[in-house]
């Protein structure tokens, strides 16, 4: 009896001894899904299976896991002495039944980022490697010959790992960098199959110390000074980059209105900290990173042409973000805005307003941040000359093409800045340019946005621009004729709550520039006058 009951305990602990778990992770916004990873062998007749929602990149790892494990060596020993080494057993060669799963099941996955932790699974319930998984994340593609290709979304990896207590994260070499902007991890930079399993049966090993961050960034000292007149443009572009305020340039073709977007970027400061970390993990899981983070605010301009998916994001399995979320914490720049598809002018209503993006799908749903600057360049008919002599567009012509932009979308656009044709005599070569405007502005916006940051500490607002209305109430103080200079110009200009608001957030930063802690009526004169329009 005694020695059928020991049998028995025998047998479950060889059956104990065919699993294992490691950890890896779904890249997402705004952080990724631990993934457990599972390994269960038993005796049978040959199979190779992995389940949990795998899509097709991921069902592709058996052959990169089993040809990477074929063509990786073990080392032997603790001193890992050149010749004594073993090969590893395949997965596709063990007369076994394998079975691989990616826990929670209901999740997608989806990429190729889940091949090491398979990999390390599977060699742990096959006895061929010894370590503690715990507190251990894992991320790679695994090549043929075992090396480890970088993955997309490293960060987004490294602050889910933070988060959920890990406390070592095993990355691509070349991800190293990106990572090491989580500070409370230890990261390890892996190179191959081979490499990740001698540093985990390696106790006096550690890790590379990690660089010093240094801020790499370079501005266009001269990006207002190529414009040539424009004055009132441009004063209207640095209020805008000053408060985060939605504008719109509009006048005659050529003017110069998608140089003075391109400006806004430059003049713009750079990224907080917080701020850099967001924007850097939003472009590495979209696999436009170049570099190790990114510090100032991101520029994108999408062509008119653009699908609704591209600009607002979408996907069939896991949702990805689109230009809207691209351009988190800096401009999105919509030239020829009328031309856009009018169901993708309207989808910007969301972000306009509550500066995410929701993306609701059959097998998911994702909201991802949106808060960005919108510059919209358009010409006030289809030919761009209206009300000269030199316009042919028909009136119903002038009509269709102007309710191209809803009264929703148009309310949510905070100023509206008019770019005039220039005489030619200030465009002539030899006529004086006047320098340092750039370096000048971006003094001017750095000086409002420090005031802002000062107002709002303790509350979740960064800029004017995203006040609330019990914020404005209580941060935003009018004198008195400055209140009863917008009332009456409200009730004049048939101005909508919303439309109310937005003015008393303009002329707030109009104030920041020139250092008033009150908003005056000359501020609140500047500001009306960038809500009218006249298109």
């Amino acid at each position: 009896m005694k020695a059928c009951y020991n049998a028995h305990v025998a047998e479950k602990q060889k059956i104990a001894s065919g699993f294992a778990r490691t950890f890896g992770a779904q890249p997402m916004l705004p952080k990724a899904a631990i993934v457990a990873v599972e390994c269960d062998i038993v005796r049978g007749l040959h199979a190779f299976t992995i389940v949990g929602l795998p899509d097709k990149s991921v069902e592709e790892a058996k052959d990169r896991i089993a040809a990477a494990i074929k063509n990786t060596h073990r080392r032997q020993g603790s001193g890992g002495q050149a010749g004594d080494e073993e090969e590893l057993e395949s997965p596709k060669r063990s007369n076994k039944k394998i079975v691989l799963s990616l826990a929670p099941a209901a999740l997608k996955k989806e990429g190729a980022v889940f091949d090491v932790p398979l990999a390390l699974s599977f060699l742990l319930a096959s006895e061929q490697a010894s370590f503690d998984p715990i507190g251990k994340l894992f991320a790679g593609e695994l090549a043929l010959d075992g090396t480890i290709r970088p993955i997309l979304g490293a960060l987004s990896l490294a602050s889910a790992a933070e988060a959920s207590g890990f406390t070592d994260l095993y990355i691509p070499e070349e991800n190293f960098d990106e990572a090491s902007l989580i500070s409370g991890l230890r990261i390890h930079a892996i190179t191959s199959l081979e490499h990740v399993l001698a540093i985990l049966t390696d106790p006096e090993y550690k890790p590379a110390p990690r660089k010093p961050l240094v801020r790499r960034v370079h501005e266009d000292d001269a990006a207002l000074d190529e414009i040539r007149g424009q004055e009132s443009a441009k004063r209207g572009l640095i209020i805008a980059a000053a408060g985060g305020h939605n504008i719109a340039l509009y006048g005659p073709p050529g003017t110069g209105k998608t140089l003075l977007a391109r400006a806004a970027a430059s003049i713009m400061p750079d990224l907080a900290q917080e701020e850099m970390i967001e924007v850097t993990t939003i472009h590495s899981l979209a696999g436009n990173l170049t570099g190790g983070a990114m510090f100032r605010p991101p520029f994108r301009s999408p062509h008119h042409t653009s699908s609704y998916a591209s600009l607002i994001g979408g996907g069939s399995a896991v949702p990805r973000p689109g230009e809207a979320t691209l351009a988190h914490r800096g401009v999105l720049f919509a030239d020829e805005f009328p031309e856009f598809h009018r169901d993708v002018i309207n989808a910007l209503r969301e972000p306009l307003e509550e500066r995410v993006v929701s993306i609701a799908r059959a097998r998911g749903s994702a909201i991802f941040p949106a808060n960005f600057m919108l510059i919209a360049a358009l010409n006030p008919c289809p030919c761009g000359f209206w009300g000269s002599a030199r316009c042919k567009c028909m009136p119903h012509t002038i009509e269709k093409y102007r309710r191209k932009i809803s009264g929703p979308i148009a309310d949510r656009i905070d100023m509206w800045v008019h770019v005039g044709e220039m005489p030619p005599e200030s465009l002539s070569v030899r006529a004086k340019r006047v320098g340092g405007e750039t370096k000048a502005a971006r003094m001017s916006v750095a000086s409002a946005r420090e005031r802002q940051h000062e107002r709002f500490a303790g509350v979740k607002v960064s800029t004017n621009a995203d006040m609330r209305p019990k914020h404005i109430e209580a941060l935003a103080k009018l004198s008195d004729k400055s209140e009863a200079t917008l009332v009456s110009a409200a009730r004049q200009m048939k101005l909508s709550p919303r439309g109310y608001h937005r003015t008393i957030k303009v002329a707030r930063t109009i104030a920041d520039l020139v250092g008033s802690d009150t908003i005056e009526p000359t501020h609140m004169l500047e500001a009306l006058q960038y809500r009218a329009r006249e298109i």
